[in-house]
C-alpha cells in the first residue's frame, strides 16, 4: 500500500525536524566547549598575561555581557531576515573571535575578543531554540528543546576530557585557537537547512509590529516575559556559579588535579545532560510548570545537600545528581518559550529573555568567588540554593502552562 500524501509530508517533516535539531545542537555544543574550556585554562591564562583573580572572572563575565547584546541584536534580526541565515552569522562571528583570543597580548585586547566572541554566541541559542522547535510536532517540542539543550552538555563533557590531555601539549593559546571549528559548522548548516515552514508562512503574512514590543504586549504577556526572566537568571546565575568555580575549588579544598576536576565535570555533566533529557520526556507528558517546579525544588534540597559533602566519592556522586537538577531546567525553555510568543517575536523571545537571564547569570562567578573569599565555598553553595526558591516563586504565579499549543 502506498504511503499517502499526509503520511508523506509527515514523513518530510520528520526529516527535517532532524536535521534543524542536529544543527542547534552541534552549534550550541561548540558554544558549551568553548565557555567551558575558560574556566580551565584561567589558571594557565592569568599566569601567562599576568591577570589579576578579578580581571580572570571578568572575562566571563563579559562574555555573557556580550551575549545579551548578541541575542537582542540577533534575536530581532531573525525575526525579519529567517532563522538559517543569522544562525549562520552568529556562529561565524562567534568561531572569529574565539580564534582570536588566542592570539591576545594582555587583558584588554583578550577582554575585546571575548565579548565580541560572545556577542555571536548570544545569537545561536535562541535563534536554534526557535529553528528546532519550529521544525517539529507540537507533542515533540519539549523533547526537541532538551535535545538542543544536550548538545551543550556535549560540548562541556568534550571540554572536560580534552582539555587535560590538550593543555600541556598546545598551551591555553591552542586550546582557544580550537575555536574557529564552529566555522565548519556554519557552512553545513547554510547548505542543508531550509528555513521552518512555520516561519516562511509568517513573513507572507504582513507583519503586527516590532519584535521586542510583542515580549510586552499585555498585561498577561508581560507577567510570563517577567517569570521567563527570572527562570532564566536563576538557571544560569546557578550554572556558572558552580561550573567556573569548582574545579578551582576542589583543587584548592581537596587538593583535586586538573585531572581530578575534569573528572568530577565530567560526571557532573553527565549527570546534567540526564536531566536536561528527562526534563523533555517529562515535560511533554506532564507539562512544563510541573515539570519546572519538581526540578526547581530538586535544586535547592541538592545545592544544600552538597555543601555538607566532604568524601571525594560523596562530591563525585553527588556533583551528578545536583547537576541533573540545578541544569536539567535548560531542557525546557525552548518548548516553553516558543508556545508563550508569536513566530513573528519567536527568536527575539528566545534571545532576549534567555540573554538576559545569562547576563544576570554571569555575575554568578562574581558572587561565588566574593562569597567564597569572605566566608566559604559552603557559604556561597547555600546561597545559591536560595535563589532556586524565587525561581519556585515565579514559576507558580507568572508562567502560564502551554503545554504542546499550537505555535501562532
Amino acid at each position: 500500500m502506498l504511503p499517502t500524501q499526509l503520511e508523506l509530508d509527515d514523513a518530510q517533516q520528520d526529516v527535517y525536524a532532524r536535521k534543524a535539531v542536529l544543527a542547534s545542537a552541534v552549534g550550541y555544543a561548540l558554544d558549551g566547549f568553548d565557555l567551558l574550556i575558560l574556566g580551565f585554562i584561567l589558571t594557565a591564562i592569568s599566569a601567562g598575561l599576568g591577570l589579576t583573580s578579578t580581571q580572570a572572572g571578568s572575562l566571563v563575565t563579559w562574555t555573557l555581557i556580550g551575549a545579551v547584546c548578541g541575542g537582542i541584536f540577533f534575536g530581532v534580526l531573525s525575526d525579519y531576515m529567517g532563522r538559517v541565515k543569522v544562525l549562520t552569522w552568529t556562529i561565524l562571528i562567534f568561531a572569529i573571535f574565539t580564534g582570536l583570543c588566542a592570539f591576545a597580548q594582555g587583558y584588554w585586547d583578550l577582554l575585546v575578543y571575548r565579548t565580541i566572541s560572545g556577542f555571536g554566541l548570544g545569537g545561536e541559542f535562541g535563534i536554534g531554540m526557535a529553528l528546532a522547535t519550529e521544525a517539529c510536532r507540537p507533542s515533540q517540542r519539549a523533547r526537541v528543546s532538551s535535545y538542543v539543550g544536550v548538545g551543550w552538555q556535549a560540548g562541556v563533557l568534550a571540554a572536560a576530557l580534552l582539555t587535560p590531555l590538550l593543555l600541556p601539549l598546545i598551551g591555553w593559546r591552542g586550546m582557544l585557537a580550537v575555536g574557529v571549528l564552529p566555522a565548519i559548522v556554519a557552512f553545513i548548516v547554510r547548505k542543508y537547512i531550509g528555513e521552518p515552514e512555520v516561519f516562511v508562512e509568517s513573513a507572507r503574512t504582513r507583519r503586527k509590529g516590532n519584535p521586542l514590543k510583542l515580549l510586552v504586549a499585555d498585561a498577561a504577556t508581560v507577567r510570563a516575559s517577567i517569570g521567563v526572566v527570572i527562570l532564566c537568571s536563576v538557571q544560569n546565575f546557578g550554572y556558572y556559579g558552580l561550573m567556573i568555580w569548582m574545579p578551582t575549588y576542589l583543587a584548592k579544598q581537596f587538593n583535586y588535579s586538573l585531572t581530578k576536576s575534569a573528572m568530577w565535570t565530567s560526571v557532573t555533566v553527565v549527570g546534567m545532560a540526564f536531566g536536561i533529557w528527562l526534563f523533555g520526556q517529562l515535560a511533554d507528558r506532564l507539562g512544563r510548570k510541573p515539570t519546572f517546579l519538581l526540578y526547581q525544588s530538586g535544586a535547592v534540597v541538592m545545592v544544600f545537600v552538597y555543601s555538607t559533602l566532604q568524601e571525594p566519592m560523596a562530591l563525585l556522586v553527588g556533583g551528578a545528581v545536583m547537576g541533573m537538577f540545578v541544569n536539567g531546567m535548560i531542557g525546557g525553555y525552548g518548548a516553553l518559550i516558543s508556545e508563550l510568543y508569536p513566530t513573528q517575536a519567536r527568536a527575539t523571545a528566545q534571545n532576549v529573555l534567555f540573554n538576559i537571564g545569562r547576563a544576570v547569570g554571569g555575575f554568578g562567578p562574581l558572587a561565588v568567588g566574593y562569597l567564597a573569599a569572605a566566608y566559604s565555598f559552603g557559604t556561597a553553595i547555600v546561597v545559591l540554593a536560595l535563589i532556586y526558591v524565587l525561581d519556585i516563586a515565579a514559576t507558580l504565579f507568572l508562567i502560564p502552562e502551554r503545554k504542546g499549543a499550537a505555535l501562532e
